[in-house]
């Protein structure tokens, strides 16, 4: 049984000009650096462009992108997703991202950082729970959401209120290193069968 630290891929999935999801995953990876039980691993997703359309045979363009973050997603422990709400739903590039991989979601945790206007990007999130479920991968149920994210933040990068959104995500990682250190541990004793 494994007492090493648990290793969380923070994944940044906006890639959208003048995007705001750079502050929250800076917020949350802070948060996540924290505690002496994670090594943080933060994936933006608008240095790694993988396209829509999946191949065998990829481009080498598409081969040298998935080659920086293949390993990188293997070698996680757990996973956050830190997106925000188009049109009632997550960017594509979650979706390449997501579809490009498959075995390295398996019997892994994956907890969720949302921000958009009203509803806080939880739609997004909704809308995700099931796609991870059909890659084997266990969603934790606290989630971590601002609405109006680009009122909560102060020009330091920081919420506004301190208090609660850290309070939120310590649920989510507490939750989240639970079903990682559980997981990691029956992966080690029994591999994982799809």
């Amino acid at each position: 049984m494994s007492h090493a630290p648990l290793r969380l891929a923070v994944i940044v999935s906006s890639v959208r000009e003048g995007r705001f999801g750079p502050v929250v995953g800076t917020w949350f990876a802070g948060e996540a650096e924290n505690r002496a039980d994670l090594i943080v691993d933060v994936i933006d997703l608008a240095d790694h462009e993988l396209p829509a359309a999946l191949s065998h045979n990829p481009s080498p363009e598409t081969a040298e992108a998935l080659a920086a973050v293949s390993p990188r997603l293997e070698q996680a422990d757990a996973f956050v997703v830190v997106t925000p709400e188009y049109n009632h739903s997550f960017p594509a590039s979650l979706k390449h991202l997501i579809d490009w991989h498959y075995t390295q979601w398996r019997a892994k945790p994956v907890g969720f950082v949302s921000y958009g206007g009203l509803s806080g990007g939880l739609r997004s999130v909704e809308q995700l729970r099931p796609i991870f479920a059909e890659l084997h991968a266990v969603t934790v149920r606290d989630a971590v959401s601002f609405h109006t994210a680009w009122e909560q933040f102060g020009e330091d990068g920081r919420p506004k209120d301190e208090t609660g959104p850290a309070g939120a995500a310590k649920v989510l990682l507490d939750q989240l290193a639970w079903w990682a250190t559980v997981l990691r541990e029956g992966r080690e004793k029994t591999p994982y069968q799809a």
